[in-house]
């Protein structure tokens, strides 16, 4: 067997591989035998019928395929070995010439990255700011919430809650029905469809209200998306909100209670504050690795683009609720090589991201020990209280170890990452003065 190589851009490697014509014969004999055992030729026993005659049943281009098949595979493992490549997924396969069987096969490899100076990154932190309007808004959600429910007889209006009798139909075919329904007509909520909520205000108790609403062609519920639904409603009930007064006797009925509406808006404050830090550091954190990613020099097979495209799609099916990608294409009522490619930027941004963190930890020499693992179980045990030993028991598998291991790995390297851009002083990388590339 003869095999040449050639690299190529993308960490790829083209494999001329041409194989002697008895091994092609070798494997026509095994093709001839493997397609004898389940086929039945009339008048011959099932295995037993001549070569010569199966290939007059079957047609000597079958038998020839399955030789392929065979064959193809058989060399393609072998060069691979010969020349040292190690594949990280499988290879597109070109047969170039029939005789002597010649093809090419195009083997994606291990990424090459570089990291380039990546102790030079810097990004600057932005401090995290808690707006004034933001403890109003909070303060109104929890009047909202603390609120009064009275009943009213007048027509609906926007933030009553109602009680309704509701039929949706679509295309002469009813998609919903509720006898008992309650819901509030919050502004701008969405309730059961787009523009219900608004068509409902001004509907009176007990009587009867009609109305279509034209479905946008991006609803996410794909069978309503761009139909028509023709609405029945009966009004049962009206009931206004009657807002507490934001007052220190509010303020002693909020929550654990709280001495005063001034210790209330401390405390809604400092919440806003602490989820703003929460916030501000995990954007940090991305553009830490955004940074990172442009300040290195990668080269990949395309392959791991579309593997990673692969993942979005089932974990957008897994969100939809669908039972699978091609249950949630039919939903979605778009081709799958359309949504693919709008998922293409994201999936390259997540490879390489992936890549350049995976790399620096090499370098830096990121490792969790045993220790750390046990630590971290004490540590999530501690704070689930009741369920301490429920969390304990959850970690004791291997399976439980190995994931909390992964989680510590992934958090310990974007530490050190922070820790360099934001020029802290951190320990010298394992391996200093060796190269960061591979």
């Amino acid at each position: 067997m003869k095999v040449t190589t050639e690299r190529i851009p993308d960490s790829q490697v083209i494999l001329e591989i041409e194989v002697e014509p008895d091994r092609m014969e070798k494997s026509l004999e095994k093709a001839y035998r493997r397609l004898a055992q389940r086929t039945k030729v009339p008048g011959f026993r099932q295995g037993k019928a001549p070569r010569a005659m199966l290939e007059r049943y079957l047609g000597a281009e079958t038998i020839r395929r399955e030789a392929l098949d065979i064959l193809i595979p058989e060399a393609y493992r072998q060069a691979i070995d010969e020349e040292n490549i190690e594949p990280v997924d499988l290879p597109a396969i070109e047969v170039t010439q029939e005789e002597p069987l010649v093809f090419k096969a195009t083997v994606p490899v291990r990424p090459s990255i570089d990291l380039g100076d990546y102790r030079a990154v810097r990004v600057e932190r932005e401090a995290p700011a808690v707006r004034e309007e933001q403890v109003e808004e909070q303060l109104e959600g929890l009047r909202h919430r603390y609120a009064l429910l009275e009943a009213v007889e007048r027509p609906v209006q926007a933030g009553d809650m109602v009680r309704v009798e509701v039929q949706i139909s679509v295309d002469g075919r009813q998609v919903l029905q509720q006898d008992d329904a309650e819901f509030r007509l919050r502004q701008g909520a969405a309730i059961l469809l787009p523009g219900f909520a608004e068509a409902l205000q001004g509907s009176e108790k007990g009587l009867r209200r009609e109305f279509s609403l034209d479905v946008p062609d991006d609803y996410p519920h794909r069978p309503l998306a761009g139909k028509t639904c023709l609405c029945s409603v009966l009004v049962k009930e009206v009931k206004e909100e009657r807002l507490p007064e934001l007052n220190d006797a509010f303020a002693r009925e909020v929550g654990e209670g709280f001495p005063s509406l001034a210790a209330l808006r401390e405390r809604l404050a400092a919440d806003l504050r602490a989820a703003a830090e929460k916030e501000t550091e995990a954007g940090y954190r991305e553009k830490v690795v955004d940074a990172m990613v442009a300040a290195a020099t990668l080269e990949y097979p395309p392959q791991l683009v579309d593997r990673e495209v692969d993942h979005l799609l089932q974990d957008r099916a897994n969100a939809s609720g669908a039972a699978d990608v091609d249950a949630y294409l039919r939903d979605m009522r778009r081709p799958e090589d359309e949504l693919r490619q709008e998922l293409h930027w994201e999936a390259t941004q997540r490879v390489q991201r992936s890549l350049v963190v995976s790399k620096l930890a090499e370098v830096e020499g990121i490792a969790v020990a045993k220790e750390d693992i046990d630590a971290e179980i004490e540590r999530l045990a501690a704070s689930s209280g009741a369920r301490a030993e429920e969390v304990r028991r959850m970690f004791a598998s291997k399976r439980g170890r190995e994931a909390l291991e992964h989680s510590l790995f992934t958090r310990k390297t974007l530490d050190r990452l922070v820790a360099i851009a934001s020029g802290q002083e951190v320990p010298s990388p394992a391996g200093e003065g060796e190269s960061n590339e591979e």
